[in-house]
């Protein structure tokens, strides 16, 4: 799979795309990483990416030939995606989606907003992280980048790990607990230390579904 990150601040990928999963996905060969400098398709002696709002008002707007000309630059190939608070927002059978794909190709916003024509016009899907407001598309194209790298063949060493998350195929998953089975007072579920696998799975299921309900108002 090739991921395309179209950026003025390419550097802020380099540290977390040589980490953890992401390295380990790369390195067996499942997924590249082309983070594309946006300011390289400019053609201004500052490589001016903004300009002033039509209407006026405070903060400043994208321009959209840089997007466009970067973009078919790529010959990238759908879903281009724009990272916007506007957008539907990314969810598990997203991440599914992409990384069933040969290419993905994430565009980051910053300053106030993105020329329109860019979401309208070049962009075939609108995304979002969450009901809030990042500095840029950055911080949320990383958080699409490895919700789908992990899915990849190679990127865990225990695909069974991903299988038992939360959304695989389910709503929250149970809680975990480890060594030692008291600390301070406070006690691992019994049941976890039984050994009666049955036991486990049901406690396991049962808990997910109870904090599914307290917590994202679902299964009730």
């Amino acid at each position: 799979m090739k991921i395309n990150i179209v950026t003025i601040f390419p550097e802020f990928f380099a540290g977390p795309l040589s980490l953890s999963i992401p390295r380990q996905a790369l390195e067996a060969g499942s997924v590249s990483f082309n983070v594309v400098d946006l300011r390289d398709y400019t053609h201004d002696r500052h490589r001016t990416v903004d300009d002033y709002p039509y209407g006026g008002g405070a903060g400043m707007v994208m321009k959209p030939e840089p997007f466009f000309e970067c973009v078919e630059a790529l010959s990238a190939k759908p879903p281009i995606v724009l990272l916007s608070p506007r957008g539907k927002v990314f969810t598990h059978d997203d991440a599914e989606r992409f990384a069933a794909l040969d290419e993905l190709t994430l565009l980051c916003g910053h300053y106030k907003d993105v020329d329109q024509r860019v979401a309208e016009h070049l962009a075939t899907e609108e995304m979002s992280v969450g009901d809030f407001v990042l500095s840029g598309g950055e911080p949320a194209a990383l958080c699409i980048v490895d919700a789908v790298v992990r899915l990849l063949p190679g990127a865990m060493s225990d695909h069974d790990s991903a299988r038992t998350d939360s959304f695989y195929g389910r709503g929250l998953s149970a809680p975990s607990y480890t060594r030692p089975p008291e600390f301070r007072g406070h006690q691992v579920p019994d049941v976890l230390l039984s050994g009666h696998h049955a036991e486990i799975e049901k406690w396991r299921r049962l808990e997910g579904e109870r904090l599914t309900r307290e917590r994202r108002g679902e299964g009730s």
